[in-house]
Formats: structure tokens, C-alpha cells, sequence
């Protein structure tokens, strides 16, 4: 059994199917026990219900928020550009996030009202700190992504040209192989395998905003009940972690696959690369750069409609998050339709 679920779990290897249908076996077992938890322990208090679904549907919701799909997509492209096929990125993450979820609602639950009244000043600092881990992650990827955009156009256009074509030399740059890159180099060094996303998880966690909707729904659900235990109040974390944990694994796999279908062939590597690496600058500029200018306006207090405009989108990470997933569809199949249109497939390519 160990075995099983260490070769679902691992990096290597190409046996994608078994490893997808083992990972949403367990997923699915999860979320499956997470409502019998809830039905068993809420069939007394049958609108307490109600306030299971909405747990779950904020674990939904979140899953799709801007900074989770960047990082988890972000980090899948450059474990594939090392030669691994990795499944749980997403769910290591999701784990990761959870974990804070979890832990805070154990908190707030156990000193109820008095610990809540105290929670303002231990939710502010958390967000910096979230934000702040997020925000800089994202912009260093954007910042590594545009020096391997630029050698990516310039290695296409040369190999279109006719110039022999170097795995090697491709794999080193996408790997991230550049004097630019060097100096981000420790932060990708990090991450190189799927189980280490928990952590990177658990500190984008730390904005706590989850974690407050979710803990006061516990605190909610005790005073409603006049004495729930702390152990039916911890359904509500679970069921949020059941429903952010099955979107997010969905979203790394769904990237898997885009990247899958781009490296089976020279070219297609390259002018895939090519496209995506761009879209990607895009996103993480895009989701880094409001992250950080709605921490330095939060912490300054600066208004004006451009603030004002800032702190919206801060607000609304949620539709930021389902745009940035319709935009890498749109891309992946806008970049499959012009490569046939073009007859890149067709081109001879020299192995150097």
C-alpha cells in the first residue's frame, strides 16, 4: 500500500493515467468522508448543514483565487522543463494553505470571544507577511520568465532559420540557465519536487483571510449549537480544505497536460515554450505587481482612484483567478491552432 502511494505521489516517469486516477481516488475518498463527517456530526442540527456547504464552497472559491493558479501553474512548467511529471503540485499547495486554515480555526474555536476580540492585530500582520512572500515570488518568476522569453524567440527564430537544434542547450535554458537567472536561482532551488509546495503553501496561508471566514463560521456554529464540540467544529476547516484541495489539484493537472502535449517535439517545445513563457510573465507581473501595490497602499493609507481601483482588484482576487484560468485555456488552444495553421510540425528540424 505504501508502495502504491508513494509511485502516485512521486515526480518520475511518464505513467500519467494510474497516478491522475490514484490521486482522485484519494481525493475524492476525502471529500466523500468530509460530508459523512459532517452529516454524522450535524444530524441533530440540520441547518448547521447550511453552514457545511458554505465552508465547502469557500474552499471552491479560493482554489481559483489569482495567487494560487500563477504559483501552481508556474511551478508544474518548471518541473517538466527538469524532466518530471508532476501530479500534486496543486494538492501540496492546497495542503500547505489548509494547514493554516486548520490551525486557526483550532485557535479561535478553543478561546471562542476572547481570542477574536484580539484577532485584528495577529490577522494584519499575517497578511504582510502572505502578501509579501506572494507578491515577491511572483514578480522573481515574471523576472525569470523574461530572460528565458527572450532566448526562447531568439533559439525559435534560429531553428526556423534552419540552424541545428541542441535538446541540451534548450533544457539549460528553460531550466533557467542565465546570469539574471542565477540571481534567483536559490528561490527556484527550493522547489524541486512536488511535496514542496506544502510549505511555499503554508506561508502564502498566512494572509489568514480564509482562515477568519472559516474560524468565525466555527465560533457562528458553537454559539447556534450552545456547546458544539471542538471536534464537530473541525468539519468546517475540513470541508474547506476537501473543496480548495480538489480544485487546485485540478488546476495542476490541467497544466500538466498543456505542457505534456508541448514537449513531445522540438519545435513544438520551443514555439510552445515561446507562447506560454509569455502569457506567464503576463500573469505573474500582472497578479505580483497587485498584490504588492495593494500592501504598500493598505500600509500607507493612500487613496485616489488609482489606490481605490487597486484595492478593488485586491478584493476581487476570486475573478482574477477564473480570468488568468480562461486566458491559459484560450492560450493553450489559440497556440495549438496557429502551430497547425503554420505547418510548424512539418518543419525539419537538425539535431546538433
Amino acid at each position: 500500500m505504501q508502495r502504491v502511494i508513494s509511485s502516485i505521489f512521486s515526480d518520475q516517469g511518464d505513467n500519467l493515467r494510474p497516478k491522475i486516477a490514484g490521486l482522485y481516488a484519494i481525493l475524492i475518498g476525502f471529500n466523500v468522508a468530509a460530508w459523512a463527517w459532517a452529516l454524522m456530526a450535524f444530524r441533530q442540527h440540520p441547518v448547521l448543514l447550511g453552514t457545511a456547504l458554505l465552508a465547502y464552497g469557500f474552499g471552491l472559491r479560493h482554489a481559483v483565487d489569482a495567487d494560487h493558479i500563477a504559483a501552481i501553474d508556474n511551478v508544474t512548467r518548471k518541473l517538466m522543463q527538469e524532466g518530471k511529471r508532476p501530479v500534486a503540485v496543486g494538492l501540496f499547495f492546497s495542503l500547505g494553505h489548509s494547514t493554516i486554515v486548520v490551525l486557526a480555526s483550532v485557535a479561535i474555536a478553543a478561546t471562542a470571544m476572547a481570542f477574536r476580540n484580539r484577532f485584528d492585530g495577529f490577522q494584519s500582520v499575517g497578511g504582510v507577511i502572505g502578501t509579501l512572500v506572494s507578491a515577491l515570488f511572483l514578480l522573481a518568476i515574471a523576472a525569470m520568465n523574461i530572460v528565458i522569453l527572450i532566448s526562447v524567440c531568439w533559439t525559435f527564430q534560429r531553428v526556423k532559420a534552419g540552424a541545428p537544434y541542441v535538446e541540451e542547450d534548450l533544457n539549460m535554458l528553460l531550466a533557467g540557465r542565465g546570469l539574471l537567472a542565477r540571481l534567483f536561482r536559490p528561490m527556484f532551488r527550493l522547489i524541486g519536487r512536488s511535496w514542496q509546495m506544502y510549505p511555499l503553501g503554508v506561508l502564502f496561508g498566512l494572509g489568514f483571510d480564509t482562515a477568519t471566514e472559516v474560524g468565525l463560521l466555527g465560533i457562528s456554529a458553537a454559539q447556534a449549537s450552545h456547546g458544539l464540540s471542538i471536534w464537530s467544529i473541525l468539519v468546517f476547516p475540513a470541508l474547506f480544505t476537501a473543496g480548495m484541495s480538489l480544485v487546485d489539484t485540478t488546476d495542476g493537472i490541467l497544466m500538466l497536460g498543456a505542457y505534456g502535449w508541448a514537449f513531445i517535439k522540438p519545435i513544438r517545445k520551443l514555439y510552445y515554450n515561446m507562447t506560454i513563457t509569455l502569457v506567464s510573465v503576463l500573469v505573474a507581473l500582472l497578479v505580483g505587481g497587485i498584490e504588492a501595490l495593494g500592501l504598500i497602499g493598505g500600509q500607507f493609507s493612500l487613496n485616489g482612484p488609482f489606490w481605490d481601483g487597486i484595492g478593488a482588484l485586491n478584493d476581487n482576487f476570486g475573478t482574477i483567478g477564473y480570468l488568468i484560468i480562461a486566458v491559459f485555456v484560450s492560450s493553450w488552444i489559440a497556440s495549438a491552432v496557429i502551430y497547425r495553421a503554420r505547418g510548424y510540425d512539418r518543419l525539419e528540424v537538425n539535431a546538433g
